[in-house]
């Protein structure tokens, strides 16, 4: 049985989404660190460069392969990102803590603002598809009585 007071259950009628947000925000709100710029470029240059060596150790060779640069690229971009993903994660505040950090008390207020903001957005985005969805939605409707089903 849900609780109605517990923002898990779901929003009360006439509640906003952004507020029951707002409630949770001490416990699933977390500051996370994100390299970028010249450090996001170095790392996936180790990489790719990284790459091109174990794979010419193997014999493989951008003469033996032309288009190896764009894989050594490419696979170079998903090391990148998991070694900054796991770093990120390894490194997170919650939002109590870079209140006390920064000093400043209205991180939550701001972070309710911005929640407000982009969930109408998004709402106001949707309802502009509105008129495209019937379509859209004629493969998702249940199959008739008696009809056969397509493989």
């Amino acid at each position: 049985m849900a609780n109605n007071d517990d923002p898990i259950a779901g929003i009360s009628e006439g509640e906003d989404v952004s507020t029951a947000l707002a409630q949770l925000m001490p416990r699933d709100l977390v500051f996370s660190m994100r390299f970028m710029g010249e450090s996001q470029h170095l790392m996936q240059n180790h990489f790719q460069q990284f790459i091109l060596q174990e794979l010419a150790m193997a014999g493989i060779t951008p003469e033996t392969h032309p288009m190896l640069h764009a894989f050594a690229e490419k696979h170079a971009l998903m090391l990148r990102d998991f070694v900054f993903s796991g770093v990120s994660l390894s490194r997170q505040f919650r939002v109590g803590e870079m209140e006390q950090l920064t000093g400043d008390m209205l991180i939550r207020v701001d972070v309710w603002d911005q929640l407000r903001s982009h969930v109408s957005m998004a709402e106001r985005q949707f309802r502009t598809q509105l008129p495209d969805l019937p379509t859209i939605l004629e493969a998702w409707k249940a199959p008739e009585a008696g009809g056969t089903v397509r493989r």
